[in-house]
């Protein structure tokens, strides 16, 4: 089992959930995270930790169509291990649904 980061990780960004990671599987890009698959040791710390509930483990049916998507965008953007700012609209963004017609695939930049 692997975590992975979906869609309502998209404008919301917050980032609580990299500084807990032990192994640093984070990726960032320019409005959402992903986490490596192939890093990812499941320990599961970083799920409660997302004020957006925008990770989920792979068995959970949220999951299926994000997995590729993380692993594609792990293996292109940069890696990050500390939290930085989230947008400043990010509590707007939480929650709402069709966030995948915003994704960005550009990296995270600064």
């Amino acid at each position: 089992m692997t975590y992975v980061v979906i869609e309502n990780c998209i404008k919301c960004k917050y980032m609580d959930c990299v500084e807990v990671c032990p192994v640093d599987c984070f990726y960032a890009g320019e409005n959402m995270l992903v986490i490596h698959p192939d890093e990812c040791i499941d320990c599961g710390v970083c799920e409660p930790e997302c004020p957006a509930e925008a990770i989920v483990p792979d068995s959970d049916e949220r999951a299926a169509e994000w997995l590729e998507i993380n692993r594609t965008y792990a293996a292109q953007w940069p890696n990050i291990t500390r939290k930085g700012e989230p947008p400043p609209d990010a509590d707007e963004w939480n929650g709402k649904p069709g966030k995948k017609a915003l994704f960005s695939p550009n990296p995270a930049t600064g």
